[in-house]
């Protein structure tokens, strides 16, 4: 039983890594993979920026930020693909004086 749970686990795993890897190459909630690009280095987990630039600024002004709160919860695929720190991240919006919705 504990065999069948943990391959269901991983299972799980691949599937949210391949569907969201597919978003990420055209984008995700209104948030090109330019945009995205934008933004890594004020999100990075190593070295980081202090602010984000105006492109990720401008991004993020037309990304919907409802959207994005879901990606929280896969925050494992983000550091793989983009060496993200996803409380960076979230942290963004507010650095371009973007409002995140309540309950993110």
């Amino acid at each position: 039983m504990a065999k069948a749970q943990a391959m269901g686990a991983l299972l799980m795993t691949v599937l949210v890594v391949l569907a969201t890897s597919a978003e990420v190459a055209h984008g995700i909630c209104n948030l090109s993979s330019d945009g995205i690009r934008a933004c890594q280095p004020a999100a990075a987990i190593r070295n980081p920026t202090n602010q984000p630039s105006a492109a990720c600024c401008a991004a993020l002004a037309g990304a919907d930020l409802r959207c994005l709160c879901r990606y929280k919860s896969a925050a494992g695929v983000w550091v793989r693909f983009y060496g993200i720190d996803i409380n960076r991240a979230m942290g963004l919006p507010g650095k371009c004086g973007l409002a995140m919705p309540a309950n993110c």
